[in-house]
């Protein structure tokens, strides 16, 4: 279940390399994931528009995170 997000998230970004480009690590460490790394997820969701707790249900289901800029996201 957690490799068909990372894989959903590539996906949304347009391939392993523009994830990879936009949140600023290296195609390979994206290769080696198996879920989305608790560090990374804020920056996967911010690049691929999917919410947070799509991505890492474990760590956000029925969470909501306030940006600085007052947007709200569930």
């Amino acid at each position: 279940m957690d490799t068909e997000r990372v894989a959903r998230a590539i996906s949304a970004a347009g391939g392993v390399g523009s994830l990879a480009q936009r949140i600023g690590i290296t195609t390979q460490a994206i290769s080696q994931w198996r879920r989305i790394p608790h560090m990374r997820v804020h920056d996967v969701a911010e690049a691929t528009g999917i919410p947070l707790e799509e991505l890492r249900p474990d760590l956000f289901r029925g969470v909501t995170v306030v940006r600085p800029e007052g947007e709200v996201v569930r």
